[in-house]
């Protein structure tokens, strides 16, 4: 099995066994019910990348070009337009939180883009290389007193420039402050793996290690029962990895230009079928 299934299966067994149940959730399901939550707090996941291991999981499908074309979105094109997440990348999934302009307001890139936040970022790396200091904060409170929809959720990288004998390595640590870990843990760290490796591809860098920080990691009370579902079913063998076309740059590359081989996707749908998950909006 992967490493992603190991975390994932390690992480459902703590909140099955450990979670507690919030007492007044923000969230509502669709038919208004509470969307309660089981939860832990405070856990890493650790990957490194140049030894093969790997966030994605086999438990269940990922929507693995949708999550590329969510970061591109987000870092790239430094937009919060749900049009343009869904004409450009087919995606939809945060139409839910559309605050009634087509946008989820004051978050995500439109921070990134009010902020500066990755020109900031680019300047840095290409000037002080090994600087502790690269780090990319979507958490700005000045925007929550604007018109905004979520919070961000992954909201932190911090960058590292890591000098070894056989190569010079990037490694990155994701903090995320609250992971609906059944429907998005896989996709995060799945998104941001891809965040690293066009990085490291940009400033000439092998991948090193990736490290995803949470503080409360939770799953939903309709969630249950396929939490206990995943935990239950047997992985399928393979060894993914990530690869970006050799030819494309981070200011025009698209998800068909990103590619995972060794990950056989058509065995992972028939063997471990895609599970259903009730939306807390």
């Amino acid at each position: 099995m992967t490493k992603g299934d190991i975390y994932t299966k390690e992480i459902l067994k703590r909140i099955l066994e450990e979670g507690t149940l919030d007492k007044d959730p923000r969230p509502h399901y669709k038919d208004g019910t509470p969307a309660h939550t089981l939860s832990v707090n405070h856990g890493m996941c650790t990957y490194d990348i140049s030894k093969g291991e790997s966030p994605l999981i086999t438990l269940r499908p990922v929507a693995i070009k949708s999550a590329i074309g969510e970061i591109l979105w987000i870092y790239r094109d430094q937009s919060n337009d749900l049009d343009v997440l869904r004409d450009k990348y087919g995606v939809t999934w945060w139409d839910e939180w559309d605050i009634g302009n087509r946008t989820i307001g004051y978050s995500y890139g439109g921070t990134v883009w009010e902020h500066n936040l990755m020109t900031e970022f680019h300047t840095e790396m290409r000037e002080k290389p090994d600087s502790r200091r690269h780090q990319i904060s979507l958490w700005q409170n000045d925007d929550f007193k604007k018109e905004h929809g979520l919070k961000p959720c992954a909201f932190l990288t911090m960058w590292n420039v890591r000098h070894e004998e056989d190569a010079d390595y990037l490694d990155m640590m994701l903090v995320q402050r609250s992971s609906d870990f059944c429907t998005a843990g896989c996709i995060n760290q799945t998104q941001y793996l891809f965040f690293l490796l066009a990085m490291a591809k940009k400033y000439n860098y092998k991948p090193g290690r990736f490290t995803w920080v949470y503080d409360n990691i939770q799953i939903y009370d309709r969630h249950i029962e396929q939490a206990k579902e995943m935990i239950n079913r047997e992985p399928v063998e393979c060894n993914p990895k990530i690869i970006i076309d050799e030819h494309v740059t981070w200011e025009n590359m698209m998800p068909e230009n990103v590619h995972v081989v060794d990950y056989p996707i058509e065995e992972i749908k028939k063997k471990n079928k895609q599970l259903k998950f009730e939306l807390g909006i």
